[in-house]
């Protein structure tokens, strides 16, 4: 079956009743070029592929193809009329009919992808669980090699902003602690049925071994952070003193440890700057 044909994909869609529910972001893609691309740089023969949304399956008959083994965790138990067809002739594919959000992916991992040698998440997320996903998916600090997905081109460019530059938020820090992100290329909106009102791109997070920066306490350090970057038209001295409640006398003198003005904003900070601030302002609490 051609899931890349417009005309074979809404044939299925009304054989089998199916309607897009706007709440579940429901965008599938139909560009043919693009599910091989983002396949090819996810995965190979030795990899276990945890998919995320597979709407149709074209992207999982993609991976298919290249993957020792794809488990595909699709929330919408409507699919499980079409999938199965979709995907008849994948014989290493495995549908999960649950919420990812609240599944225990380090178990899932160990038990379906035991015989792997590394794992890998590949996925079109909803646009509107783009950082919950992929924040669960390095905070819970889970044995994969690598995170491939295609996101809104906006949210890709600041989870993958360098730390350090206006583009930076308190996300693109997070992403940085846990893996070094790459923006792999971008794809226009008529991509996708029905198309999205944005384009999107497609982005690499490959996952460090170990944090880049050593922090006393990262519960403590993604909270200051988060301070850091919620008023960014003002001074890293007034947005910490106003969000943290911390003394601008203090916030102005651990600055000056790091040889840093006191007109600084906390998007001009590096990963590094932004981790030991955070130890010297809370050092005696």
């Amino acid at each position: 079956m051609n899931l890349a044909d417009l005309s074979t994909i809404q044939n299925l869609l009304a054989k089998t009743g199916f309607s897009f529910q706007k709440s579940l972001g429901q965008n599938f893609l139909i560009d043919p070029g693009v599910c091989p691309a983002m396949a090819e740089a996810a995965c190979d023969e030795r990899t276990g592929v945890l998919e995320i949304g597979p709407g149709i399956g074209v992207l999982t008959a993609e991976l298919a193809k290249r993957a020792k083994k794809v488990v595909a965790v699709e929330l919408d138990r409507r699919l499980a009329r079409i999938l199965p067809v979709t995907l008849a002739e994948c014989d290493n594919v495995e549908i999960l009919y649950d919420d990812v959000m609240k599944l225990d992916l380090k178990a899932l991992l160990s038990e379906r992808f035991s015989d792997c040698e590394r794992v890998a998440v590949c996925a079109n997320l909803p646009y509107y669980l783009t950082s919950p996903i992929v924040m669960k998916l390095l905070e819970e600090r889970l044995p994969l090699y690598a995170i491939t997905v295609m996101v809104q081109k906006e949210a890709a460019e600041r989870l993958c902003a360098e730390i350090g530059t206006r583009e930076a938020g308190a996300v693109s820090v997070a992403v940085s602690y846990y893996a070094e992100p790459h923006i792999l290329f971008t794809v226009d909106r008529t991509s996708f049925l029905p198309p999205p009102k944005v384009d999107s791109a497609v982005i690499q997070l490959t996952v460090r071994p170990e944090p880049p920066v050593t922090v006393r306490d990262e519960k403590q350090f993604f909270q200051f952070v988060k301070c850091c970057f919620a008023q960014r038209r003002k001074t890293l001295v007034n947005t910490v003193s106003n969000t943290a409640g911390l003394g601008k006398e203090r916030i102005k003198a651990a600055l000056a440890d790091l040889d840093l003005p006191d007109t600084v904003r906390s998007e001009q900070l590096t990963l590094e700057q932004l981790a030991r601030l955070c130890d010297i302002l809370y050092e005696e609490h």
